[in-house]
């Protein structure tokens, strides 16, 4: 699937290029890649909002019938295990905000150590290139599919 950002502002591009880098590195188990990739997305704004968009077009995919709380403990249990290996300091609790987020049941303001925005953009190419893995389709299609129902939002907003 070739996708093209053309359309997109140069700040979505960025998170666009930078998401893709991210996943293909942590798919590739490259540290290096990953690190270069996920510093981009850290610094971009609303890095957090289209990867959370993401994460959440691929659990319901994935889970079409739903998630219970076993369900969401697997996801978490099979995301942090994959990463462990070559991503050692990957921290359960930040993969836990970030489905809890995307399925829209958490609240920073009850959390006493919510994530920051860098630690996000470390955590969430772990969570999709796991997730993307069960799908076995580019991540191309869910960040397109992200883009647009993030406009849709705002507009409806």
């Amino acid at each position: 699937m070739s996708v093209t950002w053309r359309h997109l502002p140069a700040s979505a591009r960025e998170i666009a290029a930078a998401a893709t880098d991210a996943v293909e590195a942590a798919k590739a188990r490259d540290g290096a890649a990953y690190e270069a990739a996920t510093g981009r997305l850290g610094g971009a704004e609303r890095s957090g909002l289209v990867l959370g968009a993401v994460v959440r077009l691929l659990l319901e995919e994935t889970h079409p019938d739903g998630l219970d709380g076993d369900d969401v403990r697997q996801v978490l249990e099979h995301c942090v295990r994959a990463a462990v290996p070559w991503r050692p300091e990957v921290d359960p609790h930040v993969v836990l905000v970030l489905l809890a987020s995307a399925l829209g049941v958490y609240d920073p303001g009850e959390d006493d150590s919510p994530p920051d925005p860098a630690a996000i953009a470390r955590h969430a190419p772990l969570l999709v290139a796991d997730l993307l893995a069960v799908t076995g389709r580019p991540v191309e299609g869910y960040l397109g599919a992200a883009f647009t129902e993030i406009e849709r939002t705002e507009r409806h907003d």
